[in-house]
């Protein structure tokens, strides 16, 4: 196999980035990280969510992570136990736990602390050279109500994503200059991305029924 080939075949984003882990421990203390996960090469670091600011600020400034390239939300409700949801065609529902109704049958453990979680992706992608860049994902746990401070102050890119977040699944982002729906219109009713909302049926909010 050619060098050339070889090259073209490496891994882009390099190994876990636990140095930049440890860095921000030393610098805001021990308790700003509240759990590290490594799956499929990447590394998740659970930070308390009154420090996310000032470690992604960090992370920024001093280890070179330059691109924010998403912000994620994710509702939990329901992840142990019976899978929550159900599907508009009868009183009894659709069981989601039955086999072949959505995924696996099998339910998955619970994955954290609270309700939702939001999820940061940050890049180094200009600060470094080729072969150099690293992929981060810095997250949060929050319940139902429980703001999360907002990024856009530290990296721009974070606004339409929070906004989304905030418009599917009603994650208030504390600080954002422009908390509003971006997909959905300003008066419907609920955030059709958490688990409790209806997946189908009639009567919809656009019909004539309403």
């Amino acid at each position: 196999m050619s060098s050339d080939l070889l090259t073209l075949n490496s891994p882009t984003w390099g190994e876990p980035d636990h140095g930049a882990g440890d860095r921000l421990t030393a610098a805001l203390g021990a308790d700003v990280i509240v759990r590290r996960v490594e799956h499929r090469g990447e590394l998740t670091l659970d930070v308390a969510v009154d420090q996310l600011v000032a470690v992604c600020t960090l992370l920024r400034d001093a280890e070179g992570y330059d691109l924010l390239s998403d912000v994620t939300g994710v509702d939990y409700l329901g992840y142990q136990g019976e899978v929550a949801g159900y599907w508009g065609g009868g009183s009894a529902g659709r069981d989601l736990n039955r086999s072949a109704s959505a995924g696996k049958g099998a339910v998955p453990e619970a994955a954290g602390p609270k309700r939702f979680s939001v999820s940061t992706t940050l890049c180094k992608v200009m600060t470094v050279t080729d072969g150099n860049h690293r992929r981060l994902r810095v997250r949060v746990w929050v319940d139902e109500g429980e703001p999360v401070p907002s990024l856009v102050s530290v990296y721009p890119s974070a606004d339409f994503h929070e906004r989304e977040a905030f418009d599917l699944l009603g994650i208030p982002f504390a600080g954002h200059p422009n908390l509003r729906r971006i997909l959905m219109p300003e008066d419907w009713g609920g955030h059709p991305q958490r688990k409790d909302y209806p997946l189908g049926g009639e009567p919809v909010q656009f019909s004539d029924e309403v």
